[in-house]
């Protein structure tokens, strides 16, 4: 038998001496060369850890687990006291985060910058800023804006001749996109934010709900799923630290048409999103990406500081 999810939580957990996500778990197993140790081949070695643990816990009378909390879930040994000053740490490191706010609008500037680079979407974006809406009366405009709409401008992919092509046989070689962003999703907030996503994301060929944060709990991820499967808008996890390997935890469901009734309400709802579409219209005219969209990083160690200066992470 090779080491184990478990060995690997109990070496850890007894190790730091102190209560745990399977978050932490995994960062600190990977500080400690522990995973080098591991047989597994999974796509999703988190979710394995988490799954693992409870199971333990629910089946095994002689576990050596203990969850201390529930959201976040963090873990325990049995056999150890929690340790007060452990929990002290980590509640002042909380309440310094809670000090240091950030705002989900420094996340587009992430979000941009995966989109633009990552080989699914080669996408330019522009923010929507909502307060630049008409206003309406008794929440009439609510979850209609996305916070981010972005476009995928074929030149790059295709030769003169190939669009000219496409415009004779009446291909749309174009895509747009739709992105709600937020900082955290877990269990508590999902079904708001995945439905905000729905709700603000129709008009689009490809609608996404986007985090900085996403719990890995097996309960959340199976739910992220039933609504992927239901009404088809797509997760994507952003990373901070490297920009370029944030992921799509789950594909939009692409639609072949666009709801023109709603492209029309944001269009004469809000001044931004009408300016995306006169760009968008005016590039296709010139054959060429000339209007300014969102800026984004090229640099991952500049990104990577920037997001240790507002807090994102340690």
């Amino acid at each position: 038998m090779g080491y184990s999810f478990l060995e690997l939580a109990k070496d850890v957990l007894g190790q730091e001496n102190t209560p745990l996500s399977v978050e932490e778990m995994w960062e600190a197993a990977d500080r400690m060369g522990l995973l080098e140790k591991l047989a597994s081949s999974g796509k999703t070695p988190v979710r394995t850890l988490s799954a693992r643990i409870y199971v333990d816990i629910k089946n095994n009378a002689n576990t050596p687990f203990i969850q201390v909390s529930k959201r976040p879930a963090k873990f325990f040994l049995k056999d150890k006291n929690v340790p007060a000053q452990g929990l002290k740490r980590r509640q002042e490191e909380t309440n310094s985060r809670e000090k240091n706010p950030f705002r989900e609008r420094d996340l587009h500037i992430l979000l941009s910058s995966f989109v633009r680079s990552d080989g699914h979407f080669q996408c330019v974006t522009k923010t929507i800023y909502h307060e630049t809406s008409r206003r309406g009366k008794n929440g009439k405009n609510k979850w209609l804006h996305p916070d981010v709409v972005g476009v995928h401008f074929p030149f790059e992919s295709y030769t003169e001749n190939t669009l000219k092509q496409f415009d004779i046989l009446k291909v749309n070689p174009y895509k747009l996109y739709s992105f709600e962003i937020k900082i955290c999703l877990n269990l508590a907030n999902l079904r708001e934010c995945y439905f905000q996503a729905v709700s603000n994301s129709s008009w689009a060929h490809e609608g996404y709900l986007v985090a900085l944060r996403i719990s890995r709990e097996p309960e959340m991820l199976d739910e992220l799923r039933r609504l992927n499967n239901a009404f088809g808008i797509g997760v994507i996890r952003l990373d901070p630290e490297h920009f370029m390997q944030s992921e799509i935890l789950f594909s939009s469901k692409e639609k072949e048409s666009l709801d023109w009734d709603t492209v029309n309400r944001l269009v004469d709802e809000n001044r931004d999103f009408r300016n995306f579409l006169n760009d968008f219209m005016e590039d296709i005219k010139v054959g060429k990406i000339k209007s300014q969209y969102d800026k984004v990083y090229e640099d991952e160690d500049v990104a990577r500081v920037k997001f240790q200066e507002n807090g994102i992470f340690p």
